[in-house]
């Protein structure tokens, strides 16, 4: 038997061990919290700044961006427009090839084809974005003029395709995801009532795992509203506002990376704007993000009851 004075320095030591991860676990959440309020007070700093200056209905809805004409305009809009044809687009061409992927994943493949998609999904997701751009831009867009001649170089449709094929992976993972959230009885229970495999995919599985499905669509968007390279080199670099998938268009990423190597002085309303589009970027994504986490609580609470 362990003498009680050997017993009771080992708890002492094993207490002191945990206090120290502890105290090493808050500091990591200290430095995280106070990195993400440091960002956050530059952006609202510089970009409040530039508001308060420039009318924020003007930054919003204006077309034109001439900081350096006589009456500076900082006209935001065809830059939230492209952005939101990308997402969509995006969002567009992945929706039904990732859910199709994650049912078939799900309900049909074998353990070996399960293997062997797994790891395509890997490697796409391992895939950097500007190889994604090169693509777009050397490979994408010849078979596109070729099939339409009037595509322009840099074009929409072009990025909105490869966007979709960059975020596939994240679709395809969260659907299945929200197919193995949903209860096997209930699956079961069609099966035993005697409807095909593909009613009841269609009819229980698929209405049952929409909320986390359409979550992982909006995940994916915010992913696609962030990304920079492959709207740059697929997309271009003119700000203007057209419809038109053909033509190209910039988007608030690529915007703000021309910017970023220009050469605005500090303190200056350029300089500032450039927080200001920062700011409308950042409120976008957490916008789309919070509106995915809420329909994943929404769906986690309806199984719950």
């Amino acid at each position: 038997m362990m003498p009680q004075g050997v017993a009771g320095a080992g708890t002492a030591s094993r207490a002191a061990g945990e206090r120290l991860v502890a105290h090493v676990l808050l500091a990591c959440t200290v430095i995280a919290v106070v990195t993400l309020a440091a960002v956050l007070a530059v952006l609202v700093r510089e970009a409040g700044l530039f508001l308060a200056d420039v009318s924020p209905w003007r930054f919003l809805t204006e077309i034109t961006w001439a900081p350096a004409a006589e009456e500076a305009r900082f006209g935001v809009l065809p830059l939230v427009v492209g952005t939101v044809q990308i997402a969509v687009g995006a969002a567009v061409f992945a929706l039904p090839v990732g859910v199709m992927t994650a049912v078939y994943l799900h309900q049909y493949a074998s353990r070996r084809a399960t293997r062997l998609l797994s790891g395509v999904t890997a490697l796409m997701s391992s895939v950097p974005t500007v190889v994604y751009g090169l693509f777009a831009l050397h490979f994408v867009t010849p078979v596109l003029q070729v099939l339409w001649p009037g595509v322009e170089a840099f074009n929409a449709l072009s990025a909105c395709m490869v966007v979709g094929l960059m975020i596939l992976p994240t679709v395809t993972v969260l659907s299945r995801e929200a197919l193995d959230s949903v209860p096997a009885p209930l699956l079961n229970a069609g099966l035993a009532l005697g409807a095909p495999k593909g009613r009841v995919v269609a009819r229980i599985l698929l209405p049952a795992a929409s909320g986390g499905i359409l979550a992982a669509v909006l995940i994916a968007m915010a992913r696609a509203v962030g990304e920079t390279m492959i709207v740059t080199l697929a997309a271009g670099n003119e700000s203007r506002l057209t419809w038109s998938p053909f033509e190209g268009l910039q988007t608030l990423t690529a915007f703000l990376t021309q910017l970023g190597t220009g050469d605005a002085a500090t303190g200056t309303r350029e300089f500032q704007a450039f927080f200001a589009v920062g700011a409308v970027l950042f409120v976008g994504t957490y916008g789309i993000h919070m509106a995915g986490r809420m329909l994943v609580s929404r769906s986690v609470g309806r199984r719950g009851q």
